[in-house]
This record gives structure tokens, C-alpha cells and sequence, in this order.
């Protein structure tokens, strides 16, 4: 029986056509073979397509032409996912931001491919159904995002590692939708540095009634609850030794016994837990113990900082937007600052950032001074390390910002406003990567 997931594929090549439609025929899926973008478009017309498979560059036009002209036609496309070569990442990150799906960079594992697939095959979107993009449009999180089906139908055990807010509880829900249990399983999320060394057991465990002062009834434990589902421990380098032993037997044995209890239960689940504490040095400096850190790390998912992949930076800042304020806008002056700032606290600085700014905002537009208002880098504990010329040149970015933001981006006044040329200013602004286009400067 053939998958539900119709697939047109754009591809020239005679050979790499060739060689995927067999590997199609072979997974089920069904699929439709254009050698160009005319017979792509013709074919894109008929419609009934779950997803698009389209080499960059084509014979007769550029598969980005083929993908802007289809959107324009239609507001509604399936996924579109582009075949591209190393040479052309840059391009197909900008698609991304256009509403693409993904991108495959020559030479792919056909294998990934699959997976990939498998993935849309499972959500069974309808055709031109708009399906959201995902974790971000960075390689980094790209890479990660490809990785996760395939994780999520076989590893029991993963490890998430990141700075504080980079999203390792995001990509652990993720995870758990693409498990075969999915959202009809339970999915339980709790902070191991939230509770004293006394309740967190109980937490993890449960307790029996009368177990301890305050006990008045029967309670399951975390584990018991996420039983058939996902478990995600944050912070799990705040556990303290003593209870790290005991987690230690549970993913041993997959069995819990309550406190208060001497029944031993059975317990079926995915275990993620996550960190934005080295646990390698946690282990040589006697605070998390070797063999727990080990029986953790089967499959490790690193997640970058948000300053190390800047791609996803604007992405990110529109989606929030929208969700709290479609009616408004980022000003030019304010997506230049977002990109350019170090964002100490990932994902989650920038969207306390962006919930102010559209709070602090009378119009639609959103501007530097309402997404800053009252925050200096200087605040942060990151910049107490900071060589002087460093830190001296964030504080003239910030104040340069500012007083921008106060003549709305007229150079000319915010120059004579500082009490320098606006030579002067000009020569700053590219200096601390806030050049404008020449045609703004007033």
C-alpha cells in the first residue's frame, strides 16, 4: 500500500532522478518525475502534491524562480524541500525565510532523505496544507531537526546540553510528537533544581499516604506519570549526589518504588534530560557522578547559542511577533539590532525582548528603544570577563542605538545630538556592524 504522500520531484540530473525514484518506489511513496521547471510547474498546477523535492538550479530556471512563482500563485504550498550544492547554501537559507521546508546539501545520505519523509508521511499533511517550519532555518538547528525522527522512533535515552534558553525543552517536546506514541502519550517536564533534596524524590518517585508530614494521600511520581510516554528532567546537573544514586538504579532497572513504599513498578518510557552545566567537569569536580553521566549520555543533542547561529535570529524574533501582535512590525533600525546583539540569553532573552517591544509600542512599528527599554549588557554576569575595549564598545552601540531610535534613524540629528559629524557617525554605526543603506541616511 502506498505511503500517503504524494511527491513531485524537480530534478534534471538523469542519474540522481533516477536513483531517488527507485528509492521512492522502494519506501512506498508515491511520486511524479519533473526534468525541468516548465514540467515542474505544469504538474505543480494539476496539484494534489504533500511535498516537493526540487533541485536549486535547473536547465531552463532556478528552482528559487519555480518556488517564489508557486507561492505567489498560491498562498497555500506543501513542503518544499531544495536539492542544493555546498556553494549554494547562503541561497537556500534565504528560502527558508521565504517558507521553505528544508534543504539537502550534495552529496545527502539518501537515507536522512528517508527519514525526512517518513516524518511528513507520518503528519500526512494535506495537500498545499502550510506546515510550520520547524526549530529554525540555521544549519545547526537543521541538522538537529533531521536527526530527531530517527532518534525519537529508536533511542530510550538522550541527553540535551545548551546554555540557559538556547530551547532544549522545545526540541524535547519535539522529540516526543515524533515518537510513535506521539501527543496521545503523556509528556512530563520537570526542573530537578526546583525542589529540596527531600521533595524531589517524592517528585520523581511519589510517595505512599503517610509516607512523611503532609502525606495525606497516595501520589505517582513523575515517572509513573510520563509511564508510555516522555520524561524530560531539566537541569539535571543541579541533582544532588545522593538522589543521582537513586536515578542511577531507576534507568537501570526502568523500575520505581515510592517513598513509603516497597512495591517495585514497572515504568516504559523516554527518558530525555538536559543541562547548561558541563557534566564532564561536574564529574571531575565530584559533583555528578561518572557512571549516572554515562547511562545519560547514550545520544547527546548539542544545541548552539542563539549568537552562534544568527540566521535563526530574525526568524525567531517574527514568529514571536506575530504570535503577540500580528498587527505589528520590526523598524529596519530595530532588525538591525536584534541581529547584531549577543543575546547572553538565548532564545529566551529574545523573546522577553521582542513580548516588551510589542508592548511598549503605541504604533506598528516596533522600534530599538522599546525592545532595549531599560536593559544593558552591562547587567549581565558574561560581561564581567569582558576585555575593557570590549565593553566600552557595546556600551557605545547601545547609546548610538538610543539616541537613533530618538529621531526615528534621521543621521544628520542623532550626529549633532552626540555632538559629533555625522562623518563621524557614519564611520561608528560601520564600525559597530550598524551601517544603513546610504539611501537612509538624512
Amino acid at each position: 500500500m502506498k505511503r500517503d504522500l504524494n511527491i513531485l520531484l524537480i530534478e534534471d540530473d538523469t542519474i540522481m532522478g533516477e536513483s531517488l525514484m527507485e528509492r521512492f518506489e522502494l519506501e512506498d511513496f508515491q511520486a511524479q518525475w519533473a526534468h525541468s521547471g516548465a514540467e515542474g510547474r505544469k504538474w505543480l498546477a494539476r496539484g494534489g502534491f504533500g511535498l516537493v523535492l526540487s533541485d536549486l538550479h535547473l536547465p531552463d530556471m532556478g528552482g528559487d524562480a519555480l518556488f517564489r512563482e508557486a507561492a505567489a500563485n498560491s498562498p497555500a504550498l506543501p513542503p518544499w524541500l531544495f536539492i542544493t550544492g555546498y556553494g549554494a547554501v547562503d541561497q537556500a537559507v534565504e528560502l527558508l525565510k521565504l517558507g521553505a521546508a528544508d534543504y539537502l546539501t550534495k552529496p545527502f545520505d539518501l537515507d536522512a532523505l528517508v527519514a525526512k519523509l517518513r516524518l511528513y508521511a507520518l503528519a500526512a499533511p494535506p495537500a498545499h496544507a502550510v506546515v510550520d517550519p520547524g526549530l529554525g532555518i540555521s544549519p545547526a538547528l537543521r541538522r538537529i531537526e533531521a536527526q530527531l525522527p530517527q532518534l525519537a522512533t529508536q533511542a530510550r535515552t538522550v541527553l540535551i546540553t545548551g546554555e540557559s534558553g538556547v530551547g532544549k525543552e522545545v526540541v524535547a517536546r519535539a522529540f516526543h510528537r515524533l515518537a510513535p506514541e506521539g501527543d496521545n502519550a503523556p509528556f512530563i517536564a520537570v526542573n530537578c533544581g526546583a525542589f529540596p533534596e527531600g521533595l524531589l524524590e517524592a517528585e520523581l518517585f511519589g510517595h505512599e499516604k503517610g509516607a512523611f508530614t503532609g502525606a495525606v494521600r497516595t501520589r505517582k511520581g513523575v515517572f509513573e506519570q510520563a509511564d508510555g510516554g516522555t520524561l524530560f528532567l531539566d537541569e539535571i546537573g543541579d541533582m544532588p549526589l545522593s538522589m543521582q544514586v537513586k536515578l542511577l538504579r531507576v534507568i537501570q532497572e526502568r523500575r520505581v518504588t515510592r517513598v513509603g513504599g516497597d512495591k517495585s513498578i514497572p515504568v516504559n518510557l523516554h527518558l530525555l534530560s538536559a543541562s547548561h552545566q558541563d557534566l564532564k567537569k561536574l564529574v571531575t569536580q565530584g559533583r555528578f557522578r561518572e557512571d549516572l553521566y554515562y547511562r545519560l549520555n547514550v545520544i547527546q543533542i548539542q544545541i548552539p547559542p542563539l549568537r552562534q547561529r544568527r540566521e535563526d535570529i530574525l526568524w525567531l524574533a517574527r514568529r514571536f511577533l506575530a504570535e503577540v501582535a500580528p498587527d505589528k512590525r520590526f523598524g529596519d533600525e530595530a532588525e538591525q539590532a536584534l541581529l547584531t546583539h549577543d543575546w547572553p540569553g538565548n532564545v529566551r532573552e529574545l523573546r522577553h525582548a521582542v513580548e516588551r517591544g510589542s508592548i511598549l509600542t503605541p504604533g506598528l512599528k516596533v522600534g530599538i528603544l522599546a525592545l532595549f527599554d531599560g536593559e544593558t549588557d552591562s547587567d549581565s554576569d558574561s560581561n564581567e570577563s569582558l576585555p575593557l575595549s570590549d565593553f566600552v564598545a557595546q556600551s557605545e552601540r547601545r547609546y548610538i542605538l538610543k539616541i537613533l531610535d530618538n529621531y526615528a534613524g534621521h543621521l544628520g540629528r542623532t550626529a549633532e545630538a552626540l555632538g559629533i559629524s555625522r562623518k563621524n557617525l557614519w564611520e561608528k554605526m560601520k564600525k559597530l556592524g550598524l551601517s544603513r543603506n546610504e539611501g537612509d541616511a538624512q
